[in-house]
Formats: C-alpha cells, structure tokens, sequence
C-alpha cells in the first residue's frame, strides 16, 4: 500500500495536536489549515468537512494499532511485557493517536469512543492467550491502564510513580508470574 500524501499527514497530524492541546471546539477547519500551513482549499482536497477529518483521524488509530498488536505478537519478550512497557506513553503516533481519539470521545463523538473500545478489545485478544484467565487479564489490561495514567499525571502537577529500568523489569516479571497460564 503506498503512503498517504504528505500534506494529507500534515493536516492530520494538525488536526491531533489541536485536539490535544485545545479540545474538540478549537479543531476548527480552518485553525487545521492554518496549523498544518495550509490553504483552506487544500485542506478541503484532503479531507471535505471536519467528520471527514475526524474518519481521518480514527483511520491512522487503526492502522497504529494494528502496526502496534504486530509488534506485540512479534516481541522477544512476550506479549505482556511488551504490552506494559509500551504503556507508558512516549508522545509516539500511537500515543498521539490514542489522545486525539479521547478528546473526539470526550467531545461525545460516538465513532470515537467505539474506536477506543475495539482498541482495547484488540490488545485484551492479543494478551487472552498469554493469561491464565480473564482475572489475570484483568490484572494485566489494569497495570498498563495505571502506567499510562500515571505517566500521564507525572507531566502535569501531580506526579504519579513510572517505574523505570530496574523498577519497571520487576513490576512485569510480577505480572507475569501473577497473570501467565
């Protein structure tokens, strides 16, 4: 498959950090093209309204998210442990994906937060045949939601524990034991 136009990207990625950094009602169409530097025409050659924009938006979710559960499946050290690192946010696309997606579903956009839902749908079936039960996946799905929350606090002006190196080895080895078949 080849790659979408760059300007296409520009305007997207545009449009997730506006969502980021200022909500759904200052993602206008033309704050998009004035951020991603380009005409309101061009834009509209990409993407024809702000529903568009959005579809493009879950789009990119989708294609990281599968590129992410191949990687996951792929991982030397397992599934779960990669699950679990990778959920400490690094401002990777994914995490930029993910974030955009959240204030589109915050907003009361339905088509994001079921984007977000079969998200997380796809990882807990990715994880469900490396854990010994649905307890410990359970167990696994509610660590990596607290690394990311609580990476997510530790920017902001309450700091949450992100365990590191050998912190970090020690939380997953007691995951794993706790949670694989």
């Amino acid at each position: 498959m080849s790659r979408p136009p760059l300007a296409r990207e520009k305007v997207l990625d545009a449009f997730e950090a506006i969502l980021i950094d200022d909500g759904e009602r200052a993602a206008t169409m033309d704050a998009t093209a004035r951020a991603a530097g380009v005409s309101k025409g061009g834009l509209l050659y990409h993407f024809g309204s702000k529903d568009a924009l959005e579809e493009g938006v879950l789009e990119r979710l989708r294609t990281l998210v599968a590129d992410d559960l191949a990687e996951m499946a792929a991982s030397p050290e397992g599934p779960i442990a990669y699950f679990l690192r990778t959920s400490v946010m690094q401002n990777d696309p994914l995490d930029r994906a993910i974030l955009s997606t959240s204030r589109l579903a915050q907003a009361g956009r339905a088509g994001a937060g079921e984007a977000l839902r079969g998200v997380r749908e796809q990882w807990a079936d990715a994880l469900r045949p490396h854990a010994k039960d649905e307890t410990a996946l359970d167990l696994v799905m509610l660590v990596s939601d607290g690394l990311y929350f609580n990476n997510a606090l530790s920017g902001g002006s309450i700091p949450g524990p992100v365990p590191q190196g050998a912190a970090m080895d020690a939380l997953i080895a007691l995951v794993e034991r706790a949670a694989k078949k």
